[in-house]
């Protein structure tokens, strides 16, 4: 077998290579002979043929070659003959094509079939008969049958013979051998008395190795007197016919005379070599007319040559040779053969990129085979023309799917035959989306307004973006940019819908703090990569008239005497005084309007109804009260309209003498001073308790840490270390420190496997066979495969078609194919020796992504032979699983008094499916909490399920809510589940006790009186408090803070029951005033403080008579004052200083931490040596000497180690170091048996 390489080039503007590599083979071979490696002569790797699915283009005709993709060879696939695939026709060559995809290319290559000499010369007759008259003259001349030897060259037809040779030799004339005429030529007188019959022998032998032969009987019958023969006007005729003519036709005529006279002088003609299929195509008449008898194509034959022979009636004859031209016509439209072509493009698919190669081929001649080929008009693909009649389809501009996502490509040939025909066939090619478009909102920019005072998780507005991409791509999220609004996050204001870009307010806005915000809205695609755009978003808060007017002036101090004087002369007009007030809200909800709403005299004054000035109306008169008091309200112009109301005093007098003897009588307000000395002692109190808890506090975390480090120091306990359960104790012991359950396998390499195995203790004896023996193994020849397979693909789907032959014989060459189990295929088998791989039961990609399909078959000789091939077939995912929570339903704890976006948890959701149809997102569920959207109360990051609280939590408003959070996939279509979240608020200690009874007034002299003759015990009040908190929050304590004499009263811890605690006497004040401190029992704890009055009389009268000269004493009060204020300000500055000394030590120390923490040095943990990683990796860790036992059982067989060689020191990850707690909270694992671990 012969192989040459003629050419190879390479045309890189067509994006598809094309070669000539020519093969050369005998015929007949046998059925998966090698024809030659065309992986290496191409230069390509076999993996890359595999992976680019090549495959063999025919063309149209028998595919006797067959490409193996697993070494990358042609082979043969059908036994070639090469008389019935060419005939006589040299060379004949096989014109095939190997294709690959992803990109398309094409390489042309022929093989070329050589003749071997498997024919011999035949006759079309056995025998043939003569009748010569014996007067026939020396050199008459008898035309004989020609032999056929479909072979050709030398082991073709070479030479005749012709025995015996007394009477005639042969005589040939012609070119070559196989065309030859064959003449048999009288050399001898015949003498039919002598002998009438002559018997001769024709032989036909060609010049193969052997050499073939094939003969023909000649008889002769000796006549009576015939002396002249035919003889044709010509040697030689030649006739043309159009190949179109009609049965019947006549082509040309030929003639032959003859001298004699009578029967001996009638001509009679015949065509020679009938064997060939020339004769059925002409016939010839009497008169010596040769018509067409059948039809004639210039495609397979351009002419014909016909032996004609003229024969009398007395045996003797001649021989002419016509040769007819056939003329061509333009019968036959071009064939379009597709070659390779995709289904779909990419829309991103660069300018000149191949979606189809095809063959075009008209089998006419000259002008009439000549074709040109033209595309439909108005599409980005263009047609381009290449060696050996290849067109390729290509692109020549860009494509855009969101303009057109198909195309109908029609190919139209046409030849440039007279009348031209034409081929067309049309090519539906898929435009395939590519996210090369942004999602555009529908607005440049959005506006929207709301009313201030909204309740939380209102819908504002929508947003809406559009992307003209398809599918996942198209697929729209909004997302809330980070950004902040008077440095508080934005999303503490606002919440955006990622599914319907639906606007939440997640506050309640006043628009006299903010009056307008904006913010950025993401709208996101599902691509990947996914795009983006945004838009901005600006959101104006209307006011609404929810402030009333305040009054600037006259100021308002309680029991103020502050007045305005009027003079008795003032004129009509006179300007009293002016009420300014203002409005913080806007528009006409800040108009306001004054009125007179009450005077003593409203003939007197009047208000000025847009600018409040008080005026006189009339005269004064000595009449009129010296002392007038005005009520003005100020009036807003919303609505509902707010008002105030101002108290303005006015006095009536002519001088300031006058004034202030109206006014001497004024006694200052006792009630004043006592409630300002209340609230400074109670002011004092509250630091002062501060300050020394914080100082207690601290000293006590001092002592307390030095105590716990003395103890860890002295301690005699033994310090057990702690070390990761993957670390096990390799010191040296005999076997394995527990019990391993493992499998064993074998390689044909032990030397790289983990365990080498002895030699088996038997021997195999092999009987041999003189007849056949069992010497060939089953040949698997891989038909057609799939690369992988979709999920979803039915039963019985086939994956592979291979063809399984033994060249044995008999039993040695029956064949029985298996693939490996505990799989979902098996195998079946069909006719011809073929077998199919199918699915047998479902397939599923998250149990198993990917088979090897092992096909054993093995023949039924002895010893059996077998041979194997191995599939790899992937699994290709489909959105089959929705996306699963890692638990039934979430339950957590968020502490009340919360920041807005304190993340609260995380929900997890997990999807078994692969690339985009595993991509979870995280959606909240709409839905509603006391009538209130659940989004102004959580909100959930849509990739990583982060829960964020959007307001700050009361538990005393709500305890608890529940609500749904939706995982959603990537697939199309998506699929979800659902998972329920309740959130429990926990309670603080934001609520001090509020007392209840006593009724605290302002100066309020109501007292609890105690007679004098009361006992021990007895009951003077009960202090009632409640808090608003629970649990122990709204614990109360109640304690006696201050008394006048602490040994006449006590309070019940619990009860807040006044008792006295021993008897009352004459001695005692009557005026006793106790200091009652409610506490609860929170973290820090919150109190209240209640004063109790408590006078010691028998009776009422009593009771009045002491507080009748009751006086406050000014300048008592005044140095009380000044002593509480400074005393205040001293404990209160230390009390600040103590909690800013605290704040910067804590700061430094965090500083210096993190110095430490982001320090490059590594912290590397010392574990002792006996400790080694077993945390099953793929070989043991250290070299051990090892032996193994092999049982039926190899799954209960044990392994025995050697000691290690050396001794190990192992270094963790410092993530794996713990802390002394830890190790001493965990010591109960060390105690606990290892679980078992599999080899």
């Amino acid at each position: 077998m012969g192989r040459q390489v003629l050419l190879c080039f390479s045309l890189a503007f067509v994006g598809c290579v094309l070669g000539q590599i020519s093969y050369s083979i005998p015929e007949e071979m046998s059925r998966g002979s090698l024809v030659g490696n065309i992986a290496h002569d191409l230069g390509l790797d076999v993996k890359r043929l595999q992976s680019r699915k090549a495959r063999i283009h025919t063309g149209g005709s028998e595919e006797y070659i067959q490409f193996n993709k697993e070494r990358g060879v042609l082979v043969i696939k059908e036994k070639i003959d090469r008389e019935a695939l060419c005939g006589q026709t040299t060379p004949c060559a096989l014109h095939y094509e190997i294709v690959l995809e992803n990109p398309i290319e094409v390489f042309p290559f022929i093989v070329e079939v050589t003749d071997i000499n498997d024919n011999p010369p035949l006759f079309d007759l056995e025998e043939r008969r003569f009748e010569i008259s014996e007067s026939a003259v020396v050199g008459s001349k008898f035309m004989l049958e020609k032999a056929i030897d479909p072979d050709i060259g030398l082991n073709g037809l070479q030479s005749y013979t012709l025995k015996p040779t007394d009477n005639f030799i042969l005589k040939l004339h012609g070119q070559t051998e196989s065309d030859k005429k064959v003449e048999m030529i009288l050399q001898k007188t015949l003498d039919r008395e002598k002998q009438e019959i002559v018997s001769l022998l024709l032989t036909a032998v060609d010049g193969g190795e052997p050499q073939r032969s094939g003969t023909m009987l000649i008889h002769i019958t000796v006549l009576d007197a015939n002396d002249n023969a035919p003889v044709f006007t010509q040697s030689m005729y030649k006739a043309s016919i159009k190949e179109n003519a009609a049965k019947g036709t006549l082509i040309t005529q030929v003639s032959a005379t003859d001298a004699d006279k009578g029967s001996n002088g009638e001509v009679s003609y015949s065509i020679g070599n009938r064997r060939g299929s020339t004769s059925k195509l002409f016939q010839i008449t009497d008169d010596g007319k040769i018509l067409l008898n059948g039809p004639i194509d210039y495609e397979k034959a351009k002419n014909y040559k016909i032996d004609i022979e003229a024969s009398d009636r007395g045996g003797l004859s001649d021989s002419s040779k016509v040769i007819i031209e056939i003329g061509d016509i333009n019968d036959n439209s071009p064939i379009i053969r597709m070659i390779s072509k995709s289904d779909s493009i990419r829309e991103s698919s660069p300018s000149q990129t191949v979606v189809a190669v095809m063959n075009v081929n008209d089998p006419d001649s000259e002008e009439n085979g000549k074709v040109h080929c033209v595309i439909n008009k108005n599409i980005p693909f263009a047609i381009s023309t290449t060696a050996n009649n290849l067109y390729n389809i290509i692109t020549d501009s860009e494509l855009d799917r969101e303009q057109a996502s198909q195309y109908n490509i029609t190919v139209t040939c046409s030849d440039e035959g007279v009348p031209s025909l034409s081929s067309s066939v049309t090519l539906s090619l898929q435009i395939s989306d590519v996210n090369d478009n942004a999602p555009v909102f529908d607005r440049s920019s959005y506006e929207a307004y709301i009313v201030e005072n909204n309740s939380p998780g209102l819908s504002i507005f929508s947003v809406k973006a559009s992307d003209s991409d398809w599918s996942q791509n198209a697929r729209v999220s909004y997302i809330l940019e980070d950004s902040s609004v008077n440095g508080v996050p934005v999303s503490s204001y606002v919440s955006v819908s990622a599914d319907s870009g639906v606007i939440h307010a997640v506050r309640s806005f006043d628009y006299e703090q903010i009056k307008d915000f904006q913010f950025c809205v993401k709208a996101q695609d599902g691509g990947s990569p996914p795009l983006s755009s945004n838009v901005t978003v600006k959101i104006l808060v209307q006011d609404q008239n929810d402030n009333g007017p305040q009054v600037l002036y006259p100021v308002q101090t309680g029991g103020s005497l502050v007045a305005e004087m009027v003079r008795r002369s003032a004129d009509v007009g006179y300007l009293v005084t002016k009420v300014v007030a203002v409005d913080v809200d806007s528009g006409q909800n800040a108009w306001l309007s004054y009125k007179l709403q009450k005077a003593a005299d409203r003939a007197l004054f009047e208000v000025g109804l847009q600018n409040g000035e008080i005026r006189t109306i009339r005269q004064v008169t000595d009449k009129d009260a010296v002392k007038q008091r005005l009520a003005v309200i100020v009036e807003d112009n919303g609505q509902p309209s707010r008002s105030a109301t101002v108290i303005v005093n006015v006095v009536v007098a002519d001088s300031f003498p006058e004034v202030m003897s109206e006014f001497t009588d004024f006694s200052h307000d006792k009630q004043y001073n006592d409630n300002l000395t209340f609230y400074l002692v109670l002011a004092l109190a509250v630091v002062s308790f501060l300050f020394i808890t914080c100082v207690v506090v601290i000293i006590s975390v001092k002592i307390y840490r030095w105590r716990q480090s003395r103890v860890l120091y002295h301690s005699n306990l033994p310090v057990i270390p702690y070390y990761p359960p993957r670390y096990s104790d390799t010191l040296g012991t005999a076997t394995l420190p527990h019990v391993y359950n493992y499998d064993t396998c074998r390689t044909t390499d032990s030397r790289k496997s983990d365990c080498k195995f002895g030699r088996a203790g038997s021997q195999n004896v092999l009987i041999m066979d003189p007849s056949d023996i069992n010497d060939n193994s089953p040949i698997i020849r891989m038909i057609s495969k799939s690369d992988s397979i979709g999920e979803s693909s039915p039963s019985q789907t086939v994956v592979a078609v291979m063809n399984v032959n033994d060249p044995d014989s008999e039993e040695n060459g029956k064949v029985q194919c298996v693939i490996n189990k505990n799989i979902p295929f098996a195998i079946s088998t069909t006719a011809n020796n073929l077998y199919n791989i199918i699915t047998d039961s479902e397939l599923d990609r998250e149990r198993d992504s990917q088979y090897n399909i092992t096909v054993t078959c093995s023949d039924e000789g002895v010893p059996s032979l077998s041979s194997s091939v191995t599939l790899s077939l992937h699994i290709s995912d489909v959105n089959d699983n929705a996306p699963v929570f890692d638990r039934s339903s979430y339950e957590a704890y968020i502490v009340e008094n919360n920041s807005p976006g304190l993340s609260i948890f995380t929900v997890k959701a997990s999807d078994s499916d692969w690339s985009q149809n595993a991509r979870v997102s995280y959606i909240l569920e709409d839905s509603s909490v006391n009538g209130v959207p659940v989004s102004s109360y959580v909100s959930v990051s849509a990739d990583s399920g982060v829960i964020h609280a959007v307001r700050s939590f009361d538990y005393e408003q709500i305890k608890d809510f529940q609500f749904c959070v939706k995982a959603q996939d990537g697939g199309s279509p998506p699929l979800s589940s659902n998972v329920t979240v309740k959130i429990l608020v926990q309670d603080q200690n934001d609520n001090g006790p509020q007392v209840l009874y006593p009724v605290q007034t302002g100066g309020s002299l109501v007292a609890e009186m105690v007679p004098r003759s009361a006992d021990v015990g007895y009951l003077v009040t009960k202090v009632v408090a409640v808090d608003v908190d629970s649990g122990q929050n709204a614990w109360l304590s109640y304690k006696l803070q201050k008394a006048a004499d602490r040994a006449l009263f006590e309070v019940g811890l619990q009860n807040g029951e006044i008792r006295t605690i021993r008897q009352v006497t004459d001695k005692d004040a009557v005026k006793q005033r106790l200091a009652v401190i409610v506490e609860d029992n929170g973290q820090p704890s919150r109190s209240a403080t209640v004063i109790v009055n408590v006078v010691v009389a028998d009776s009422f009268p009593e009771v009045m008579s002491e507080f009748t000269d009751f006086t406050h004493d000014k300048e008592y009060n005044d140095n009380l004052t000044f002593y509480l204020v400074l005393a205040l300000a001293v404990v209160s500055f230390l009390f600040i200083t103590c909690v800013v000394v605290i704040i910067s030590v804590k700061i430094y120390r965090w500083r210096q931490s993190r110095v430490l923490y982001h320090s490059n040095l590594p912290v590397i943990p010392y574990y002792p040596p006996r400790y080694s990683d077993t945390l099953g990796t793929a070989t043991l860790p250290h070299v051990y000497n090892y032996d193994t036992c092999r049982t039926t059982d190899s799954r209960k067989s044990d392994c025995k180690f050697g000691r290690a060689g050396s001794q190990n020191v192992l270094i963790m990850d410092p993530s794996s170091t713990g802390t002394m707690q830890r190790i001493q909270s965990e010591k109960s694992i060390l105690d606990e048996p290892d679980s078992p671990l599999e080899v």
